[in-house]
């Protein structure tokens, strides 16, 4: 059903009013009528059309019924179907008769000025403006869903200081390219606006979400853009022209979806009507489109790898060098941030985590900057921020905000894709590490996990980390690509399952054969016979395996995973010398892998040497290899696993985006 106005006649004097076109006007014929009357009949001119609404049945003027009974039940309805040429061009005449009379006892005319006035944006996410679609108001998820969708402009195009959305500037089309193109079409007399106002305008809440550019001018050259709304301003009078019956604004987002901002930002234009001198217009038009900022999205391990991070520092030369190795062996792009950016911070997976933002006309990827104040804090901003490559971040501030080992990064990870219990989650769900609910658990950092929570997207799931020193959940969990079944396996650390290959190792003789050998360190030298027998690590071992299967539990639940969607990797941990009730890995941790396609680096865990051949390597190709995984172990001792990390917390990666539509689902 069109929209409807209520239009109120007068037998005194003509009114006039403008009837847009696409609405339906209803005239208060029963209102206008003079005491007495009892009857009326309808004319029209010939751009007008007629409908009456009589007993639930609609019948269309002229009809076989001269009069109509003078009755509240009885409706007339105006429509339009094209602008007016001129002003008042079009009339309605409703005549009012008492009883069966044949001359009128009073007339009440209708001057009607149509005009066009829609506001359109790309609402079936096609890449282009749909004209005078339906249900603008609304914004629908899911394959058959209507709505447009706006992408925060939060990338640099030109060399400047800021992100594109943080002025009122538009500095080139390459930054009006990330831009949702909204078009408000208004035609008709050009006099009719002399006496109207036009208002383009967002509510105040949403004055701060998002900057509007108004395109003017045929050529609609650079200079021609003003800034119209945003930044605070929240109204904006369009001036229509007949020269210019088309408005062109591009819309960039301000803000990702964020507690207390669901994402939805509301744009009408309003027509307002002059009325008595020194009282303000009243509103006779409202069209109305919804826009939804675009989420940020996190990439898991299964999708292609495109650029590897890794730092260099004082002593790491060697590790470099493998990972560049490796990054080739994948056909990934390698970046090296010095160590005059890094100040010796090598932990890059901490600090940054990068994802993308996606509209149907362009995506980007996004990179979320940590709160952790480390020596790398300015490297995502400085250095990765730029053309097409976004930037968004989350600071810390005030009471109940101090940052912790849990808001680094290495504590956020995605799932591949998974349906569970009917519902999909074709994007997969985040997952955090925090402690358990106790009063003075830690948790993520508030600002970090409300904005996590909001993109509603990729749903998150709080796994128990802070049994580990560091509390990160890279130190016990990691996915890996499969061609069967999910498409991915879920890989856990696992002590049960090195304490048990131990033992065999220890049965079949080997019960002499050193931990750490070949690390060039006598100190550290143990056998397996003296790990079995230490009853101190054996018993922090159970301890962090139950902790784990806490968490493996709670994936598979979550997830819903079987038990052959898993695979336990042999792993050993040992009580930090920080904190005692503390868990740090006491070998390189695998689980802590770098991914690349098929190509993983894995942490080489220096375990005993049996037939010149790490057990601890042997098993671990045993496990990943038949899923056509290839595994290179890279020796990450010295600079990495001595300071609590491993392979993965000292790179990063950019892969490519999901081929999924994120406006395709349903949260």
């Amino acid at each position: 059903m069109s929209e409807q106005r209520w239009v109120r006649l007068s037998t005194e004097e003509p009114t006039s009013t403008v009837c847009v076109l696409g609405t339906e006007m209803s005239l208060d014929v029963c209102g206008a009528a003079p005491s007495g009357a009892t009857a009326f009949d309808v004319w029209g001119t010939s751009g007008v059309n007629l409908y009456i609404i009589h007993n639930g049945e609609v019948l269309k003027i002229p009809s076989c019924v001269p009069k109509w009974p003078l009755d509240c039940k009885v409706e007339v309805v105006v429509t339009m179907d094209q602008p007016s040429a001129e002003v008042n061009e079009d009339k309605v005449r409703i005549s009012y008769y008492k009883d069966n009379g044949r001359t009128p006892m009073a007339k009440a005319l209708l001057h009607l000025t149509c005009v066009e006035i829609s506001l359109d944006a790309d609402t079936n996410r096609s890449g282009t403006v749909q004209r005078r679609a339906k249900n603008k108001k609304n914004w629908t998820w899911g394959p058959e869903g209507k709505g447009a969708i706006l992408l925060v402009n939060c990338d640099r195009d030109e060399p400047q200081d800021k992100m594109d959305n943080e002025d009122k500037k538009l500095e080139s089309f390459l930054d009006r390219r990330d831009m949702s193109l909204m078009i408000l079409t208004t035609r008709g007399p050009e006099d009719i606006f002399e006496d109207h106002q036009l208002v383009l305008h967002v509510s105040a809440s949403d004055a701060d979400k998002v900057g509007v550019f108004h395109a003017q001018g045929k050529r609609k050259k650079l200079s021609q853009h003003t800034h119209v709304l945003g930044h605070g301003k929240s109204s904006y009078v369009v001036e229509p022209s007949c020269d210019e019956e088309e408005h062109h604004f591009y819309v960039e987002g301000l803000a990702f979806p964020d507690i207390g901002f669901s994402g939805l930002v509301t744009f009408h234009a309003t027509l307002l009507e002059a009325t008595a001198k020194a009282l303000p217009e009243a509103p006779i038009f409202n069209d109305t489109v919804v826009f939804r900022v675009a989420p940020w999205i996190m990439t898991p391990n299964t999708l292609q790898p495109i650029t590897v991070y890794v730092c260099s520092i004082k002593g790491n030369a060697d590790f470099v060098v493998e990972i560049s190795k490796l990054s080739k062996k994948a056909g990934c792009r390698l970046i090296i941030c010095p160590e005059a950016e890094n100040r010796g911070d090598r932990w890059i997976q901490d600090e940054m985590e990068i994802g993308y933002t996606q509209a149907p006309h362009k995506s980007f990827p996004v990179v979320f900057d940590s709160p952790r104040k480390r020596e790398l804090d300015g490297f995502p901003y400085k250095a990765v921020l730029g053309p097409d490559f976004g930037y968004v971040t989350r600071k810390a501030e005030g009471k109940g905000n101090s940052v912790s080992t849990l808001d680094s990064f290495g504590n956020l990870e995605v799932s591949p894709p998974v349906t569970v219990r009917g519902k999909e989650y074709p994007l997969g769900r985040v997952i955090i590490g925090s402690a358990l609910p106790m009063p003075h658990g830690d948790k993520m950092v508030k600002v970090v996990r409300d904005f996590l929570y909001a993109q509603e997207v990729q749903s998150p799931i709080e796994l128990y980390s802070a049994w580990l020193l560091v509390g990160h959940v890279d130190e016990f969990m990691c996915f890996v690509p499969a061609s069967d079944r999910k498409g991915f396996r879920l890989l856990l650390a696992s002590p049960s399952r090195c304490y048990k290959l131990l033992k065999e190792k220890e049965q079949e003789g080997y019960g002499d054969a050193m931990m750490f050998d070949g690390l060039g360190k006598d100190d550290k030298e143990i056998s397996i016979t003296a790990i079995l027998a230490d009853k101190s690590l054996r018993s922090i071992n159970e301890y962090c395996q139950k902790c784990i299967d806490w968490n493996r539990d709670l994936l598979k639940e979550e997830l819903e995973l079987e038990e052959e969607d898993i695979i336990d990797i042999p792993q050993l941990f040992t009580r930090s010398s920080y904190s005692p009730s503390k868990a740090v890995a006491y070998f390189p941790d695998i689980v802590n892998m770098l991914v690349l396609g098929k190509y993983l680096g894995i942490p080489k865990p220096f375990g005993p040497i049996i037939h010149e051949q790490c057990c601890l390597e042997e098993e671990v190709r045993r496990l990943l290899e038949p899923l056509g995984l290839s595994c290179t172990f890279i020796d990450d001792y010295e600079t990495y696993h001595k300071d609590l990390g491993e392979v993965h917390c000292g790179t990063n990666v950019r892969r490519k985006a999901f081929s999924f539509k994120w406006w395709n689902m349903t949260p």
